[in-house]
């Protein structure tokens, strides 16, 4: 089990198309010791202890099969896109950065220009993706469930119906979480990591496995940087801290402060 998160890479959950199934397994019956101790405050065997040292060896092994087959079929996935002329980019960030609002206004911005494609994940409804119908791009909605993040079989299932027929960019929207998403290759060309302005500065050097990997960071909300106890100069540097030579966006999709730098970017990303 994900240890930030809770997320299933449980050993006894698992997930088929969605559906998540849970079986419980007993390990070993109750045993009886028949002697008594001379002392009445709890006392602990030391085999009591292996138990929990081999439950741990085996959840890491769970893990490791999981990503080990997660990360084939990102390879498939990869060279679909390739075969294709796809860029994909995975979007990754907290809850609340504005990763939707953006591709809204994204979306806007390149009708007509390039022929793009959403795929947007979240445990539950599919409020985003009716948010982003009618931008000009087709979009696709994964409900994780019970799971912080998308993986590359839930994207691969999608790619021959919505990345098809000329599209040259895909948005993927995952999950807003800044740690699980970050050890699952979609098959994307790469990642890029969101940051708003009210988030602090700190959040690079707090998680580095997502900004360590995003060679793209793009800083959102930078209109209400006047208004909050935050820095932008110690926030570049603590991205490149993590990731030396990461190109930074700093915009703000409700003003279109840094907008325009940031579609030119993504056409010619495309072309």
């Amino acid at each position: 089990m994900c240890k930030d998160c809770g997320c299933s890479v449980d050993p006894n959950v698992h997930s088929h198309h969605g559906v998540v199934h849970s079986h419980q397994h007993t390990h070993g019956q109750a045993h009886a010791h028949p002697h008594e101790h001379p002392h009445d405050f709890p006392h602990k065997h030391p085999h009591e202890h292996v138990p929990a040292v081999a439950s741990e060896t085996r959840t890491v092994e769970i893990q490791q099969k999981i990503l080990s087959r997660n990360d084939e079929q990102a390879e498939l996935n990869r060279a679909w896109l390739k075969e294709h002329g796809v860029v994909a980019v995975n979007l990754i960030s907290s809850p609340g950065t504005g990763k939707t609002y953006l591709l809204e206004r994204t979306l806007e911005g390149l009708r007509g220009k390039i022929s793009c494609a959403v795929i947007t994940g979240d445990q539950r409804t599919d409020n985003d993706a009716r948010r982003l119908q009618g931008k000009g791009a087709q979009v696709r909605q994964i409900e994780t469930i019970n799971a912080c993040h998308l993986d590359a079989e839930q994207v691969g299932r999608l790619l021959p119906e919505i990345a098809g027929d000329g599209v040259q960019l895909l948005f993927i929207e995952n999950v807003g979480n800044l740690v699980c998403p970050a050890a699952f290759d979609l098959g994307e060309t790469f990642k890029i990591a969101l940051l708003s302005t009210t988030e602090g500065e700190d959040k690079p050097v707090k998680y580095p496995t997502l900004f360590s990997a995003a060679p793209v960071a793009v800083l959102t909300k930078i209109d209400l940087a006047p208004h909050l106890d935050w820095d932008v100069a110690t926030c570049r540097s603590n991205l490149r801290q993590v990731r030396p030579g990461v190109f930074i966006f700093e915009l703000s999709a409700k003003t279109g402060l840094g907008m325009e730098a940031w579609l030119d970017y993504l056409i010619k990303l495309a072309e």
